[in-house]
């Protein structure tokens, strides 16, 4: 304030301050000088600095009208004339002489604040935790799903849900678009709630740039990620591991992309590593949401608005999602591919060019005609005759395709290698298997246990790929036409493969779907399947809570809904009890009409109340092939003879059994029981009981019986002469 100051009449000149008299025409202009020697656009900052200016204009002999202006972050270094704290002590003096002068001496103003100059920035940066967090935190948030979506693909996998969905008509390209569309909706939804969550508590870096960019960015990451997750599934055939390495991925390329990436995009000179880096999806990622940061961060401090679509060139984003997109249908092709040829855990593999619609081999394995395969051919002078009888139709049906019209299945020559392992020869599962089936018939498959029952199941089903041989099931090859295979095929696994939170009604409405049944049709077969096995009253019940029978009885009802031409069923009464088990078999003889059924099973008296025929298979092969009735006939031809006495008259027994038939032969001594086994040419059922009421005239007999030839001795004899 120069000397004059105030207005003459005031009195006497009142010299207060010595400042430099300026005009400006509005508050504008000084507003701009004064950030401008803030921010060091002045051409000398020293001699154009202004540490305040003081308006005294609307000041008269009524009022004290100041108005001040001046740069609170001025530091006294800035200024030759020192700290800004003179700017209050300047008012005050002033104020102070104004009153003296009008009010005497000893009148004074208390100054209770200064109004700041330039006022505060309109935008002003309040604490925001994305600005805190950062790309680290939303990397890892955005990227929680690919180990749940990678798990849901090898859960189903290991547990062979996918296999058995394939069995019952399911076509991979249908999966993959269900499955697909399925994973992509729950991501849109998880990426939307995610935006609307930032936006709703304010977090910049969602409410500064454009939605259309956000959304358009991260749906392409989600169909990236999600392409990435098929990809890596088809090397997984187990969940614990896949989830490891799912969260692992997750947790570690954040880290990198935090401390590794940024760095690389604040040097100009890194174009080329960062293209490298941005094509693993994690990266890409972290590109994306470190420049939505960063524009966010610097619309806060000018003022402005955060990135738009003219900022997508500038940005490197456009660069970022044309990569991506390429990636995502690249990967996504690769994953597609890599599941049909070698999916681990996804069953028979497809040969590597199927897409050219040729009809290729898909095993890999020594051609029949090799001389040396070691193991595998089984000579037609040491085959039993009806095994070579079989053999013989079978070469017969495969030279004539006509004529096998009323067959719905013919294996021939198949078998299973398993290769050397740790020091171990090589395990030979299943032997050069022959068999032909014709409608109507159930063939059941005994042996003991490691037979190759089960493994010549999961060939015929998919399971597991053959070594050599082939199989026809309604006219389709199984080793290059397995999807229309599967189109004519039930199957009841040996384990049962069920989702543990579907009902009853649910699996079979589901299967039933499958195998094109709909509405009215749809829902008699169900009820009609649930009644057959006698679970109509627990039809809503989950099958998690089930008990072992329960999901015996459920695995029969699925594999014979939609009349198929061929059902498997390996071991269906393991669990069930003897009422549950009456009511499955009357079930599978009710779905035998017009179906080739092969059946595995322990229980001989399953095998005799199912089965038309009976084959018995010992180390991979097939030893014999017939009804019930001829191999007990072939196989047994004996009586049995059980008598049980002290023991002082077990010579007694022993002379009256060969007295019966020299040929008499003991097959079992126990505490003063003895059992024989007396050929039926030898002896009559009359012979035997005038014999056992001489020998009561001599000595005391506890007990006895004469049995024939059970199903049970056939099987053992044949086992045993096998082994």
């Amino acid at each position: 304030m120069c000397s004059n100051a105030f207005s003459p009449g005031f009195g006497p000149e009142l010299v207060c301050l010595q400042v430099q008299p300026l005009w400006r025409d509005n508050s504008s202009i000084i507003t701009t000088e004064l950030v401008d020697i803030l921010r060091g656009k002045s051409e000398n900052k020293t001699r154009n600095a202004i540490l305040g200016v003081y308006d005294f204009l609307n000041t008269n002999n009524r009022k004290f009208n100041a108005t001040v202006w001046y740069n609170q972050t001025a530091t006294e270094s800035d200024f030759d004339q020192g700290s800004t704290t003179r700017i209050q002590k300047a008012l005050n003096l002033a104020s102070n002489s104004y009153l003296q002068f009008f009010r005497g001496a000893r009148a004074k103003v208390i100054l209770e604040f200064i109004a700041e100059m330039p006022k505060p920035l309109s935008v002003t940066p309040n604490f925001d935790i994305s600005s805190l967090a950062g790309p680290l935190f939303y990397s890892w948030i955005f990227q929680l799903l690919f180990p749940v979506i990678l798990n849901s693909l090898v859960y189903e996998k290991q547990h062979k849900l996918r296999i058995m969905m394939k069995m019952h008509g399911l076509r991979d390209g249908s999966y993959w678009l269900i499955t697909y569309s399925y994973f992509l909706f729950i991501s849109s939804a998880y990426m939307t709630c995610f935006i609307l969550f930032g936006t709703v508590v304010g977090l910049k870096s969602f409410t500064m740039n454009s939605y259309s960019i956000q959304f358009s960015f991260f749906l392409v990451f989600m169909n990236l990620q999600i392409a990435l997750a098929f990809l890596v599934a088809t090397f997984f055939s187990d969940v614990k591991t896949s989830s490891v390495i799912g969260f692992l991925y997750v947790f570690s390329s954040s880290l990198l992309g935090f401390f590794l990436f940024v760095n690389l995009l604040k040097s100009s000179k890194s174009e080329f590593r960062i293209l490298i880096l941005e094509m693993f999806p994690a990266f890409a990622l972290f590109r994306g949401l470190h420049e939505f940061g960063q524009y966010s961060f610097d619309a806060q401090l000018s003022g402005g608005i955060g990135m738009g679509w003219k900022d997508l060139g500038e940005s490197g984003l456009e660069s970022t999602l044309f990569l991506m997109i390429i990636e995502w249908m690249v990967l996504l092709l690769l994953a597609y591919y890599l599941d049909q040829v070698f999916s681990v855990g996804g069953g028979v593999k497809k040969h590597p060019l199927w897409f050219l619609n040729c009809k290729f081999n898909t095993c890999s394995c020594t051609p029949l005609n090799d001389p040396h395969r070691k193991g595998f051919d089984v000579l037609a002078n040491v085959e039993k005759a009806d095994v070579y009888r079989e053999k013989e139709l079978v070469d017969k049906l495969m030279e004539e395709p006509s004529n096998s019209e009323g067959y719905p299945m013919i294996v021939d020559k198949l078998h299973k290698v398993y290769p050397s392992k740790d020091g171990n020869p090589e395990k030979y599962a299943v032997r050069e298997i022959s068999l032909a089936l014709p409608e109507g018939e159930c063939l059941g498959m005994l042996g003991p246990n490691g037979a190759g029952k089960t493994t010549f199941i999961s060939m015929m089903i998919g399971l597991t790929t053959p070594s050599a041989g082939t199989a026809l099931v309604n006219g389709f090859d199984l080793r290059n036409e397995m999807d229309k295979v599967y189109s004519s095929m039930g199957v009841c696994p040996q384990h049962d493969l069920l989702w543990e939170m579907l009902t009853a009604r649910e699996h079979l409405m589901f299967y039933g779907r499958l195998k094109n049944l709909k509405g009215i049709e749809l829902e008699h077969a169900v009820e009609e399947s649930l009644k057959s096995v006698n679970l109509f009253s627990i039809a809503d019940k989950q099958a998690g809570k089930f008990s072992g029978g329960m999901k015996r009885r459920l695995s029969v009802a699925i594999s014979a809904l939609g009349n198929p031409k061929v059902i498997f069923l390996d071991e269906p009464s393991t669990g069930l009890d003897p009422a549950s088990r009456d009511f499955l078999w009357k079930a599978i003889k009710n779905a035998k009409q017009g179906k080739a059924m092969i059946l595995t099973t322990h229980s001989m008296e399953e095998a005799e109340a199912l089965c038309n025929r009976i084959g018995i298979f010992v180390d991979g092969r097939l030893q014999c092939i017939g009804s019930p009735t001829e191999l007990k006939a072939r196989y047994g031809g004996i009586y049995v003879l059980t008598i049980t006495t002290s023991s002082d008259h077990e010579e007694e027994i022993k002379e009256l059994a060969h007295r019966l038939s020299p040929k008499a032969k003991k097959v079992y001594h126990l505490s003063g029981t003895l059992k024989f086994e007396l050929p039926k040419q030898d002896v009559t059922i009359a012979q035997v009981f005038r014999a056992i009421e001489n020998a009561k005239k001599k000595f005391t007999v506890q007990a006895w019986g004469l049995t024939d030839t059970t199903l049970e001795d056939v099987f053992i004899k044949v086992a045993k002469g096998a082994q």
